[in-house]
């Protein structure tokens, strides 16, 4: 098994990508550019919600203003448009810090293919990281899945977008937030004083904190999850093969959630 020292993961990453190092953002770099990619999204999140306020049928006033928010933020439609539009935001924000630097895009982000051996191992370590996570779960007397998933899904249903729903969760925001974590901020970070060990991890503290919405005992799972597609990313050296295990988790996150809400 390959070792995690910084000074050989550093030199397989920059030769599987055939950039110099001057090409790559280190830690303040990829930190600064790493916000305006956060704000980015965050930017395109808010227009969508600006946009569904908009088509309100009733007038907003300043006293239910909070209250129209609320709904409308916590409804499946907002939050997988939202979802959705934070992948070109985020990838134009990348796409700019790249450029910048003289890097090409797919190359930067380890957007390149990957061996069955790699995808099997990977799905196989997936599934026994989420159903431990399950099994504790169910032991300490916990819901199996977030309540957040299920309102979600609900509000989605309702309105005959449970198709948009799953497309934004299980394709959407895997690519986002793949390209973001374990695409630009493992990139730089990695060849950074940070090394390989510490890029996983801090970049799995970072993409935990886009799922705020979740209890402290989800987050310690997502925290996890986040760990192994680091070490995915690493062994593989594919950012294309971490979004699919991102999917799939997603996948099975919300055909759980179908089942549990329809029982």
């Amino acid at each position: 098994m390959d070792s995690l020292d910084p000074e050989s993961s550093a030199a397989l990453t920059l030769a599987a990508d055939g950039q110099p190092v001057a090409n790559v953002w280190k830690f303040w770099g990829t930190a600064i550019w790493g916000f305006v990619a956060f704000a980015a999204m965050f930017a395109g999140q808010l227009a969508v919600v600006g946009w569904f306020l908009l088509r309100q049928s009733e007038p907003i006033d300043q006293e239910s203003f909070s209250e129209a928010v609320r709904v409308v933020v916590s409804h499946g439609v907002t939050i997988s448009m939202s979802v959705i539009t934070g992948l070109p935001a985020v990838a134009a924000a990348l796409w700019i810090a790249i450029r910048i630097k003289g890097g090409r895009f797919a190359e930067y982000l380890a957007l390149r293919g990957f061996s069955w051996a790699n995808l099997a191992i990977g799905v196989a370590a997936l599934l026994v990281l989420v159903m431990g996570w399950d099994a504790l779960s169910r032991a300490t007397g916990r819901e199996v899945e977030p309540g957040f998933m299920g309102d979600v899904l609900k509000t989605a249903q309702d309105d005959g977008a449970l198709g948009l729903l799953i497309f934004a969760f299980c394709v959407a925001a895997p690519i986002t937030e793949e390209f973001f974590a374990r695409g630009f901020l493992y990139r730089g970070w990695s060849v950074s004083f940070l090394g390989v060990p510490g890029a996983i991890i801090l970049s799995s503290l970072v993409w935990t904190g886009l799922h705020l919405q979740y209890n402290w005992y989800f987050l310690g799972e997502v925290f996890s999850i986040g760990l192994l597609l680091g070490y995915v990313r690493y062994r593989s050296n594919s950012t294309w093969l971490t979004i699919i295990l991102h999917g799939l988790n997603n996948l099975a996150a919300v055909v759980q959630t179908i089942v549990l809400t329809s029982s």
